[in-house]
């Protein structure tokens, strides 16, 4: 079986098809005895609605899914350079795009027969942030292949904001020509040395506080995930336990259809039989009699 397409398949479906369609997959390669095929497909997980919502995205509108993506090669840039002027730009551009893209999104989803509520719209949002930081998560996102919201990128947004607080620095706080800044430990250095070395202390603590953050959120995530995948798996079960005791009562319909039938049977002989004997003894007896006949006829002649 081809598994990639079926993959495909299975994540362009309306999350609340996918389950079924999943499971029809897996009985198919079973049947084949595709034993890989069906092991890879049973591994499959039904995306999220936002995550959907994020991958029908993705596969309808392809060009603008690659421009959020150099978009956040950009942001990477930048933020490896601290490239404060860039980083603006870029912040500026992040959100105005994604925040397009978010309603766009949940247009498109509507037109498919599927309502986005606020909270999902929001979800959605959070996703196209977290595919500009995460290469990983974007190629996957492309290949409309989001399970749920990727993990956020510490610090992703922290060293942005600080960046663009000393780009934004109003120039008066500069020193006068004729006084040289001191820096730290006494040594002369440049304003912006100290803007900088302050804003990367800044997002050095941003960054523990988004990662206590980030981590309470992916684990609160996870458990939900982990609640709607166990739900999907009972609901397959369910619904296979259903269909093996419809199976079963229709067999036992048609034990029960075979028995009457084999005891109808077994009357009609028995019937047959007591006529047979009947018939046996009439035989017998007219045997015995015209025996008899022949008997008294020969003594008669002699």
């Amino acid at each position: 079986m081809d598994v990639e397409r079926i993959t495909t398949e299975l994540y362009g479906l309306a999350p609340e098809r996918f389950v079924a369609a999943r499971d029809a997959y897996v009985a198919e390669a079973r049947e084949a005895k595709d034993t890989k095929a069906a092991k890879a497909i049973a591994g499959l997980r039904r995306p999220t609605l936002a995550a959907w919502v994020a991958n029908h995205l993705a596969r309808e509108r392809p060009e603008e899914a690659e421009a959020l993506l150099t978009l956040g090669r950009t942001l990477r840039e930048a933020h490896r350079t601290l490239d404060a002027p860039q980083l603006r730009e870029a912040g500026r551009r992040q959100h105005q795009v994604t925040a397009a893209l978010a309603r766009e999104a949940a247009a498109l989803a509507r037109d498919a027969g599927q309502p986005v509520s606020e909270a999902v719209l929001r979800e959605v949002t959070e996703i196209l942030h977290a595919v500009l930081a995460d290469p990983e998560a974007g190629e996957r996102w492309v290949a409309g292949r989001l399970v749920r919201a990727p993990e956020p990128v510490v610090g992703f947004g922290a060293v942005a904001a600080d960046a663009e607080a000393v780009a934004r620095r109003p120039t008066s706080d500069a020193p006068s020509p004729r006084k040289k800044a001191t820096g730290p430990r006494g040594k002369t250095g440049q304003p912006d040395d100290a803007r900088l070395r302050r804003a990367r202390k800044a997002a050095r603590e941003a960054d523990t506080a988004a990662r206590e953050r980030a981590a309470a959120l992916d684990t609160a995530r996870r458990a939900r995930d982990d609640a709607r995948s166990a739900a999907d798996e009972a609901s397959g079960r369910v619904s296979e336990a259903e269909e093996e005791l419809r199976a079963a009562r229709r067999e036992q319909r048609t034990a029960r259809t075979a028995a009457t039938s084999a005891d109808k049977a077994a009357r009609e002989a028995e019937r047959s039989a007591d006529t047979a004997r009947r018939a046996a003894e009439e035989a017998a007896r007219a045997v015995e009699a015209a025996e008899a006949e022949a008997g008294e006829a020969a003594r008669g002649g002699g």
